[in-house]
């Protein structure tokens, strides 16, 4: 790497660190200020600061489940120390965290993608899954543009066939990304667009095709049937495809969060999550809670509106940030 290229990646990384600390700032106020609250005027943590801290880890929406894991864990740290003052507590609960998120954290899947020099001799052929609503096709031509800005080939395939505008929104992003979309336009089979973008990723050796799905959960077997049709037609092509599921989920719903990434790990087997618009919601605690109670890893969060602000997840760097004040 030479003079410029460091300047210029140092750069890009205290951009995306700027936007990370702002994007999770409503998330760090709401939570602060109550825990600053909570401690006033106490030495120690005791039983009253554990509860009131529960309480707070409840409403960021970490989850019932993964609060009682975070405290169960605090408890034992002042039981074995005998003493934990307050002014320690910050230290404490941010290990914990990062210590949940480690279990469930890896470089693999697509991310992996942007560090491999070579492809592989066929595309990586990436799921995309979720809710109307998310921001899946949004998420999805934000993850073209950074594979495509880190010089790999990209193919993207509009098989969200039923949404209005699904299609025509994910062509107008390969547009503006500058890669090519393959459609059959609205009320197609959804099947035959990810068998003909599979293909085309092949033909032209893509390093990654990402294939748009429609998000409709009324009907759960309905949606079932359907990814397991385009799965089975993607293999065809590939065997192995999709190599990665990735579900969207947006963070600023909080526990309707949660019930979407248990209807869709019931309708498919998901590999991997972004989570967006953490920047308009003080509930960025979700990411700890659905990555701990899924077991599934964060690849990607949403910080804002730039193409940027679709972010690698760092679960040091985010809880870094969590915790800057």
């Amino acid at each position: 790497m030479g003079l410029f290229d460091f300047f210029k990646k140092d750069k890009e990384n205290k951009e995306q660190q700027q936007a990370l600390d702002e994007g999770l700032q409503k998330t760090k106020t709401s939570f602060f200020d109550q825990l600053s609250k909570a401690v006033v005027g106490k030495n120690t943590v005791d039983e009253a600061v554990l509860d009131d801290l529960e309480t707070l880890l409840v409403h960021a929406d970490v989850g019932i489940d993964t609060t009682v894991k975070v405290i169960d864990r605090i408890e034992k740290r002042v039981a074995r120390d005998k003493y934990v003052s307050t002014s320690e507590l910050d230290r404490i609960l941010r290990e914990e965290i990062v210590g949940l998120l480690d279990a469930h954290g890896d470089r693999t899947g697509s991310r992996a993608i942007l560090d491999r020099p070579d492809s592989p001799g066929h595309p990586f052929v990436i799921m995309v899954v979720g809710v109307n609503g998310v921001g899946k096709t949004t998420t999805i031509g934000k993850l073209a543009h950074r594979f495509h800005a880190a010089g790999k080939k990209v193919v993207l395939g509009a098989a969200d066939t039923f949404r209005a505008a699904a299609v025509d929104q994910l062509i107008v992003w390969g547009q503006r990304v500058g890669v090519p979309v393959i459609s059959h336009g609205m009320n197609t089979d959804p099947a035959a667009v990810a068998y003909d973008a599979v293909l085309k990723g092949v033909e032209m050796g893509a390093d990654v095709v990402i294939i748009d799905t429609a998000g409709r959960l009324h009907n759960k077997v309905n949606l079932m049937n359907e990814l397991s049709k385009i799965k089975r037609v993607m293999q065809k092509v590939i065997p192995e495809a999709p190599h990665e599921v990735l579900l969207v989920l947006d963070g600023s719903t909080g526990q309707n969060a949660f019930l979407q990434a248990k209807e869709f790990t019931r309708a498919t087997e998901v590999s991997a999550l972004a989570i967006t618009k953490l920047d308009g919601t003080a509930k960025g605690g979700v990411v700890i809670g659905i990555s701990d109670q899924f077991s599934i890893p964060v690849r990607y969060i949403g910080v804002g509106e730039k193409m940027t602000d679709l972010q690698l997840f760092d679960r040091h760097t985010f809880v870094n940030s969590l915790f800057k004040k």
